[in-house]
């Protein structure tokens, strides 16, 4: 080197040793100030994330860049099916940017379903608990139910009591008998305690009837699930509220009249305990018919 260049001198240039004290200690001050520095993770992640969208394959596609939707109903949404749709907003679930479409849950389906299986897990407790005092009555009246007087049975929600005209009213007419009272009593004291409506139905046979009491068959059975009314009226524990009078006359027979014994099954008074809905209509039973006397089955 010196013969082709004499003017060099050997070794370092005297300014490259202070050049690099001057990069160390500039190195030395940057690593101090890393050393005393916060990272935000935030903006870091956001910063990683930008990185692998601009150096790798990008999966995730921003639901305001890609706007699928075309409904007019919708005010809210993101991509979507074009049909009308109850709900509110429609959230994406899917990371899946070839798909045209999301698949949309319906929100009030699932709700008419969980109020189907409520009610019906309510309507079997309800049958349970009927069931349960049906047992209760049919125990206590156990020795009127043997001799003929009386026959109870469940149906659905429906406690019914039948009351035959043998031992309870004389023939044509609308009085208990006195023997009859202490029957209405034991009845009464499970009725007090159980909930729902009562119904107190009378019925007759085919034969007419034409009294200075009864014009018909009409008023004999009105008369007569009155009469039923009063007697357990008597207790004190019963709101009269609860009750619904009718009289069906002999449009609503048990069995055809076409004998003395069937005529004779025909001829009685029904008390239903209705638990819930009625079951035959379908609607529930307001308090403001409880006073209502009903003739000739006007309710049906």
């Amino acid at each position: 080197m010196a013969d082709e260049c004499p003017k060099c001198e050997e070794g370092l240039p005297p300014w490259l040793a202070t050049f690099a004290d001057l990069m160390s200690l500039l190195m030395c001050f940057f690593v101090l100030l890393l050393s005393f520095a916060e990272i935000d993770a935030v903006r870091f992640k956001k910063m990683a994330e930008s990185m692998k969208d601009a150096f790798g394959v990008q999966r995730e596609i921003p639901a305001n860049e890609v706007i699928k939707g075309t409904s007019v109903i919708m005010q809210e949404f993101s991509p979507s099916k074009p049909e009308a749709s109850p709900i509110d907003e429609i959230r994406q679930l899917t990371t899946d940017e070839e798909k045209e479409n999301l698949d949309v849950t319906d929100k009030s389906a699932q709700e008419d379903l969980d109020f189907d299986a409520a009610k019906a897990a309510m309507q079997a407790k309800l049958e349970q608990e009927v069931e349960e005092q049906a047992k209760e009555l049919k125990e206590m009246l156990s020795e009127e139910i043997d001799g003929g007087l009386l026959e109870v049975e469940r149906e659905d929600t429906k406690i019914i009591i039948r009351i035959q005209e043998k031992g309870s009213f004389p023939s044509g007419r609308a009085t208990l008998n006195p023997d009859f009272f202490e029957v209405i009593s034991k009845i009464t004291g499970v009725i007090a305690n159980t909930p729902g409506k009562i119904i107190v139905a009378g019925h007759t046979d085919n034969i007419p009837i034409s009294t200075a009491r009864f014009r018909s068959n009409w008023e004999l059975s009105s008369a007569r699930a009155v009469t039923v009314v009063h007697a357990m009226l008597s207790n004190a524990a019963l709101d009269e509220e609860r009750f619904l009078i009718q009289g069906f006359a002999d449009s609503k027979p048990l069995v055809p009249n076409d004998s003395r014994e069937h005529r004779a099954l025909n001829r009685r008074v029904e008390l239903i305990i209705q638990r819930g809905e009625d079951v035959d209509s379908g609607e529930p039973i307001k308090a403001s018919e409880a006073d209502t006397t009903e003739a000739g089955g006007s309710s049906d």
